[in-house]
């Protein structure tokens, strides 16, 4: 799979260089078009819960977000070449709209019915309607428009999930009304409730969930329905704020509606141009200093779609926003690191044919969704909407700042319920996440939300089966009964706690650390509860996090059994790609250049070129039981950023099991280190080997001061 020229090779610094990008990511789809252009089907066959019709219409729409934007800013093109070069790749999309939209085609998109996939490709149609009004709409015949027209309203009236998908049919209704001639009180009523139901999802901070954010007693609702019923399988409200809460959807579609609809909106659009401010004050924190940004939730195959809140926020012309994103300047910043990361990091993104595949940095079909067609990678396109701003905007005139440095290197972000960590000292950037669940049926759905940590540098793994090693507990609490026949792990829990703890620093000062904590059930029938502290990282020691879980035995349980993991790191040594040695660290051990597993009965750490990752695990019980540690070998193609890697883990066997009122403390301090992080881990200071054996020290005579 090699590199995409014109993409993995752009430097992306200018205009020129994105629509550049832009042009050569769309090229390859061009083979592909049906003979009336309505359609494309990449010749990579994957299935989806939706029909192939589509599908080959969600192939023939998602590009719309590059080529809508190519339109709208063709005529500012400088470079005649350039500017015929985006005029002929894009016509194929102006012909299909044509043949799309008549039902007496072959190539019709289809009306849209009830939960229909096609909702979510009206509205990237919308917005080329809005953003090249001239090509897509005015330049049709009449019974063209009609078809448009027509196709537009068959959004109205259909049900739909009450989630990101409401802005879907809310772009429908201002394309009629923009575009179209459509009156706005003929779609107002409908217009307005969607607007209303996207309303409820906000949760403070400029943040909204993707859908509604599971109450107290919603959860205790739910509860007494499965046991009134004795079932436990009904579709509930979960915790859900992912990149669908900004670059994917939400913040995305507010920001591009308060562009388009300001006079019709204004005070709405005023709104979300405040929560597009506040958001941002926490979400440039998802990325590192190279543009990196750490991969969490669902639909990660749309990849550099993760940077598409900075597009929009600089395509909206969002005035006074705060400090770090103040300047259009630090805004084109954090759009153009991101992009320029994904340009380097390219090598297995893309097929033989230059269209790009389902994965993360590499082919991936273990962390796809049943919604994922091999058209479906073209969302990532929205981070590309700022080359509709003309050459001489204030966009792109600004000079591109540099990542600002930080105050803070550890900080709550309350909304999402997630702690950002990104020490220099440490040099890794990734965040702990305690309290987020889906629950509805979505493939993979604990690795994706409930894992304690998520990381820009190793990524996180997805299952591919039931056993451990096909788990790939990378960051998570397994917990068996049954002898190890079958694993659970946190799924639903209960609200997080935020509080601070004091801790001594370096200099032997005491310094305020955040913390949280979260009370959770392995098994839905209560048997055991698990109450978890995550301590972040501080000036003390950058390079570790700990866990602390209480384990209590509700009823009794005759067997026990806990594994826990530290981040899965590459395990493959770089010269012979053979797996890495089992020896020890040497004293002049430095990170990236020792290539080796370790591993006691208490401890493992593992070293590879990525980086280092360990876990060292402490238990207090009074009961008896068996702790050992080890390289636990993942299988392959699990974790999103490398197919071959190993996790650092500790068992705990409790042969005699828990009996009720009786309670375990697992305390493990996780090691990570990354060698690519923020542009590189810089070979000074101390020493991997005393990294580390300076581990962090837990005062296991006095845990309650860590759990409350």
């Amino acid at each position: 799979m090699p590199p995409l020229t014109g993409f993995s090779d752009n430097p992306l610094l200018t205009r020129d260089d994105l629509i550049k990008a832009t042009l050569a990511l769309i090229e390859p789809l061009l083979p592909y078009f049906s003979p009336a252009k309505g359609r494309i089907r990449v010749p990579t066959t994957t299935g989806t819960h939706f029909d192939e019709v589509a599908a080959q219409f969600e192939g023939f729409a998602r590009p719309l977000w590059a080529v809508g934007a190519l339109l709208s800013g063709c005529s500012s093109i400088a470079d005649a070449e350039l500017r015929k070069r985006v005029m002929d790749v894009t016509q194929p999309w102006i012909d299909g709209v044509v043949s799309g939209t008549d039902p007496q085609h072959t190539d019709y998109w289809g009306a849209v019915d009830q939960m229909d996939q096609r909702m979510v490709e009206a509205e990237i149609f919308s917005y080329a309607l809005l953003a090249a009004p001239e090509q897509f709409f005015e330049a049709l015949s009449k019974e063209q428009k009609a078809n448009v027209t027509s196709w537009l309203k068959s959004m109205n009236g259909k049900q739909m999930p009450p989630t990101n998908w409401r802005w879907f049919r809310v772009f429908s209704n201002l394309a009629l009304i923009k575009v179209c001639g459509e009156p706005l009180h003929h779609v107002s009523k409908e217009l307005e409730a969607d607007l209303d139901i996207l309303d409820t999802f906000y949760i403070g901070h400029g943040w909204s969930a993707d859908g509604p954010w599971q109450t107290v007693d919603q959860a205790a609702a739910e509860q007494d329905l499965a046991e009134s019923t004795g079932r436990r399988d009904a579709i509930g409200i979960g915790r859900q704020a992912d990149y669908y809460s900004g670059s994917f959807a939400i913040q995305f579609s507010q920001l591009l509606y308060s562009k388009y609809a300001n006079d019709i909106d204004a005070q709405r659009c005023e709104k979300y141009r405040q929560r597009a401010r506040e958001f941002g004050m926490d979400f440039w924190r998802y990325f590192d200093a190279e543009g990196s940004a750490i991969p969490f939730g669902r639909s990660l195959t749309y990849r550099f779609a993760c940077g598409g809140y900075f597009a929009a926020l600089a395509f909206a012309g969002v005035p006074d926003v705060p400090e770090p994103l103040s300047s259009l300047g630090a805004i084109k910043g954090f759009l153009l690191r991101h992009l320029r990361w994904w340009a380097t990091n390219s090598d297995d993104i893309f097929n033989v044919d230059g269209t790009l595949n389902i994965g993360w940095l590499y082919p991936n079909m273990y962390m796809a969704e049943d919604y994922n067609s091999q058209q479906s990678v073209y969302w990532c396109l929205k981070s590309l909407i700022v080359v509709a701003l003309s050459a001489d905007s204030a966009f792109w005139t600004a000079q591109e700042s540099p990542y600002p440095r930080q105050a803070q290197t550890v900080v709550i972000v309350s909304a999402p319920q997630q702690i950002l960590c990104n020490a220099p000292q440490g040099n890794h950037h990734f965040m702990l996440t305690p309290g987020q669940f889906v629950a509805w049926p979505m493939k993979a759905n604990q690795a994706k939300y409930c894992k304690f940590a998520y990381s820009s540098a190793f990524g996180f793994s997805v299952p591919t089966g039931p056993l451990l090693q096909q788990i790939s507990p990378d960051n998570q609490l397994l917990i068996s009964r049954d002898g190890a026949e079958s694993w659970a792990t946190k799924w639903k829990c209960e609200p997080v706690k935020f509080r601070t703890i004091s801790v001594a620093s370096s200099a032997g000062i005491s310094i305020a650390l955040p913390t949280a904590q979260v009370k959770w059930y392995p098994w839905s029938d209560r048997a055991v509860s698990v109450d978890t502290v995550l301590i972040p990282p501080n000036e003390r020691w950058p390079d570790w996090h700990v866990r602390i879980h209480r384990i209590k035995a509700l009823k009794h349980v005759p067997s026990v059994h806990i594994v826990e993991g530290g981040f899965a790191i590459h395990s493959r040594q770089r010269k012979n790609l053979m797996h890495l040695s089992v020896g020890g660290l040497m004293p002049e051990s430095l990170i990236g250049s020792v290539e080796t597993a370790i591993s006691n009965d208490d401890s493992t750490v593992v070293a590879s070129f990525d980086g280092a990752s360990g876990i060292l695990t402490q238990i207090k019980s009074f009961f008896p039981f068996v702790l050992r540690s080890s390289a636990l070998r993942a299988d392959a193609n699990t974790n999103l950023v490398r197919p071959r890697t190993v996790i650092p883990a500790s068992s705990i066997d409790m042969r005699t099991g828990l009996r009720e009122g009786h309670e375990i403390y697992v305390i493990s301090s996780i090691f990570a280190i990354s060698t690519r992080a923020n542009g590189g881990h810089q070979p000074t200071g101390p020493t991997l080997k005393q990294k580390w054996d300076d581990a962090p020290v837990i005062d296991l005579d006095n845990l309650g001061k860590y759990l409350k």
